[in-house]
């Protein structure tokens, strides 16, 4: 069967809704068929500190069209920030999100997003970290979280406890990785075991996603500010505990930015594949200098891994401009959707995200990349 191309469509436009930004994105596809898309609005210069609501937007045929963009968590002046979506077997969605970088809250909506529950406020189960590490700003994804096949709800987060405060509240570093879950449908989380922290070559390890490989156990994959500029990588049995010390995939370059991960499976072979999306920047010569900590944000790529994360020589060019935080969905019948925010170019902080772009491809268009792959 012949790939289909990819397109593109923007889903939230910063100038035309009212913010100075829109960025951070999550997706969705739910267990009816609807994709649910999210991101941050932001005003003013406050970075993560500023006024942040959480956008939300629907399409029920595919990513054709699209419902009108609505506020789904107001931050009141404040940031409300971190969605992290999840798609129930049973048809719930469930939702996840921070307030003030202290509280985390937890809603579910029944019919594909078309309404919600008011917010339950989980930060108890973050309270129980606090004996191992006394966090004081944390976060959860962002991106979308998973649900395993035995029903567990697995969201990954990062914690800090800064060493010194440079934004009211705390900054973002250093840092350390775990995941919380639920084994009733989000009524009641337990808390995971620290998978990463800031020490040796490790640096603040934060924003990470899930997923469930083929054999049922959990992989991580996390941003980091090592001066590997690799992604870091653990697995564990059953979400929560016993995980992989966690190493770099020298396949997966860390620029120093959020990325998609996803699991799914091929409709021709019915075989399951990893897919993995970033701001690729290895190009750039700034990867060679040790004394650069961020680095540009821009090629964002999409690889594939057909043996659960061992290898990824499969890959593409989505967008070759600015590309920034990104968030994967999959439909059973072949189409990937992958969400990402981009703007104006140029490394943090001074890369302006004002657009939030929906690409449409399928498995077929990445295998058919007529480009080799990279092997630095």
């Amino acid at each position: 069967m012949k790939p289909h191309p990819i397109s593109k469509i923007p889903l939230f436009e910063a100038p035309a809704l009212g913010y100075d930004q829109t960025r951070i994105p999550a997706l969705i596809r739910t267990a009816r068929g609807t994709l649910l898309a999210f991101c941050e609005g932001r005003k003013g210069p406050g970075g993560d500190w500023a006024a942040i609501n959480i956008l939300m937007r629907r399409s029920t045929d595919g990513g054709e069209s699209w419902d009108e963009t609505r506020v789904l968590v107001d931050g009141e002046g404040g940031p409300a920030s971190n969605a992290v979506p999840i798609a129930g077997a049973d048809g719930t969605v469930h939702f996840i999100c921070q307030k003030g970088y202290s509280h985390c809250l937890y809603y579910r909506s029944e019919d594909d997003g078309r309404s919600w529950s008011e917010p339950c406020d989980i930060t108890g189960v973050l309270e129980s970290f606090r004996p191992e590490y006394d966090w004081e700003v944390f976060a959860p994804g962002p991106g979308h979280a998973i649900e395993l096949r035995n029903g567990r709800l697995v969201v990954p987060l990062w914690l800090c406890d800064p060493a010194g405060p440079e934004m009211p509240g705390g900054d973002h570093r250093p840092s350390c990785v775990t995941t919380i879950a639920s084994d009733d449908g989000g009524v009641t989380w337990q808390r995971g075991g620290i998978i990463a922290d800031t020490g040796g070559e490790i640096l603040n390890p934060s924003e990470c996603a899930v997923a469930e490989l083929g054999d049922g156990r959990v992989m991580i994959n996390i941003r980091s500010e090592s001066a590997r500029h690799r992604r870091l990588v653990s697995i564990s049995p059953d979400g929560l505990t016993g995980w992989s010390p966690p190493g770099f995939d020298d396949a997966l370059y860390e620029p120093v930015c959020m990325a998609g991960f996803l699991a799914a499976t091929d409709p021709a072979s019915g075989a399951p594949v990893l897919l993995f999306s970033n701001p690729d920047s290895r190009h750039d010569p700034v990867e060679h200098n040790a004394n650069v900590h961020f680095c540009s944000r821009s090629n964002g790529v999409i690889r594939l891994s057909r043996d659960g994360g061992q290898s990824w020589p499969e890959w593409r060019v989505i967008d070759a401009g600015p590309f920034g935080y990104s968030d994967l969905a999959f439909d059973p019948k072949g189409t990937l959707y992958c969400l990402y925010d981009t703007g104006i170019w140029g490394r943090p902080p001074h890369h302006q995200c004002n657009h939030v772009v929906l690409a449409r491809f399928d498995l077929g268009w990445i295998a058919a990349n007529p480009f080799t792959p990279a092997s630095k």
